[in-house]
């Protein structure tokens, strides 16, 4: 079996979509013939845990890890307190929104010195002392390919020097991208950090021998700014997830609540942070609850995972405290089934020019889900493209109020009548286990090409 060596920062027991790209490559690598050595901290930051992650790591995975220093603690002596965010349920974790919104003088402080003192991200202290573990380790250990997943950005770094130095190839994955990331303008950078950034992005999109981008359009952009080849492996679902979700629901029906079958459920799983607030939806069903004594009774709002406080302010203002469920942080496998159980999913982008190229990865579960979706931000941007392809819901600008109004009712008259039924569109293309073959492919591709570059050499 060929090795293969990952860099990740996050892994299990970290949560959140960051960890699931590489958790589910991973679980379907060894069946095509790679086994998976993670590197990962063992110390990191932990915004979220999801400890139900673990148990879908195959034994064949070699997990190795060393500790990690970061500044998060550091910052909190600077600042004398710990600042909590409605995104975090940790009350240690010091959350610095990376946004246009107003801050406070110590959060402009901490944001200034994140992206000044710590390039290309806080985890840069980290690289140095990776690079000398993973070059003894490798020698003891050899692989055949490295593979780096990004953001932070730091991996990147540390996968190009132990590449160069000890020869063996390597593909780096951005799962979002450096430069033309929506908050990399926020940092409050100087022109000098700036130029280091782009100098630091070029350098390992120059030395990758291939690129990988989870966008259409971000691989458009990369390879504008590099010759090195640029492939498109998007995220995707699990059919496995979906399916234990729909037996969980059809077996277990009291532990969701049987209440719940009988409600029109809007649902929106995973970050919700306050610059993709959609301000006309809160508006649309406020408006539709006050004219509709039913649509109030039998509509819920149903949060599931971190929800920036901003968020839940606009849905009080709009007279649907009521109406509306705020779940906190729950592990993926709880997510996948209020996907399942949705009778509307939402999902916002975030409301900067940047993210028209952003495909998010909850969409794909959106799509596995089957259920409706409706999504803000730019018709025609990637995430959009994909919904309209799919047949799987539509995408409103943030300020198209009327046509909002409408699909929502349309949608109610749906479900009332019985008649709201599921997708039935082919999205294979977006199943992990595919898009494990495509990987497990242009890992074969870069060692084949490796080894004609040695043979004519």
């Amino acid at each position: 079996m060929k090795r293969v060596l990952i860099i990740t920062y996050y892994w299990p027991p970290s949560g959140g979509s960051g960890v699931q790209r590489w958790v589910k490559f991973a679980r379907y690598l060894p069946e095509l013939g790679w086994q998976p050595v993670v590197y990962t901290p063992e110390n990191p930051e932990l915004t979220s845990t999801d400890t139900s992650l673990e148990a879908e790591i195959p034994s064949e995975v070699e997990v190795i890890k060393t500790h990690i220093f970061e500044p998060y603690s550091l910052m909190r002596c600077l600042t004398g307190k710990k600042e909590k965010s409605a995104r975090s349920n940790d009350p240690n974790a010091v959350v610095t929104p990376i946004n246009a919104q107003k801050k406070s003088f110590v959060q402009n402080l901490m944001l200034w010195i994140r992206g000044n003192c710590f390039i290309p991200d806080p985890r840069c202290m980290w690289i140095l002392p990776s690079i000398k573990y993973l070059k003894k380790y490798l020698r003891e250990y050899p692989v055949d390919l490295i593979v780096s997943s990004g953001p932070p950005h730091s991996m990147h770094l540390i996968a190009r020097k132990v590449s160069l130095d000890m020869g063996i190839p390597w593909i780096v994955d951005f799962r979002d991208p450096w430069t033309k990331m929506f908050y990399f303008k926020h940092l409050k950078l100087t022109a000098f950090t700036r130029r280091m950034h782009e100098k630091l992005e070029k350098k390992v999109l120059d030395d990758a021998n291939l690129i990988v981008s989870v966008s259409p359009m971000v691989q458009e952009d990369f390879r504008k700014m590099t010759s090195t080849p640029v492939e498109l492996v998007t995220n995707g679902y699990d059919q496995q997830d979906v399916d234990d979700a729909i037996e969980q629901l059809d077996v277990s029906e009291k532990n969701y609540g049987e209440e719940n079958t009988e409600l029109f459920n809007i649902v929106h799983t995973g970050v919700f942070a306050s610059d993709g607030n959609p301000d006309k939806l809160w508006k649309v069903l406020g408006e539709i609850a006050e004219e509709n004594p039913e649509f109030r009774t039998r509509t819920r709002i149903r949060l599931v995972g971190k929800t920036d406080i901003q968020i839940l302010d606009s849905i009080e203002r709009a007279g649907l405290e009521g109406m509306t469920e705020n779940l906190g942080y729950v592990s993926h496998e709880t997510a996948v089934m209020e996907q399942c159980a949705a009778g509307v999913l939402i999902l916002p982008l975030r409301k900067e020019p940047e993210c028209r190229a952003t495909l998010p990865g909850k969409l794909f579960e959106y799509l596995a889900s089957r259920r409706p979706v409706i999504g803000f931000g730019d018709p025609d941007g990637a995430m959009g493209r994909i919904i309209t392809g799919a047949k799987a819901g539509k995408t409103f600008d943030w300020d198209d109020e009327s046509n909002l109004k409408a699909e929502i009712l349309r949608l109610w008259d749906l479900f009332r009548q019985g008649r709201l039924s599921d997708s039935e569109e082919d999205i294979e293309a977006f199943s992990r286990i595919r898009l494990t073959r495509r990987m497990a492919e242009l890992f074969d591709k870069v060692l084949l090409e490796k080894a004609t570059e040695y043979g004519n050499n």
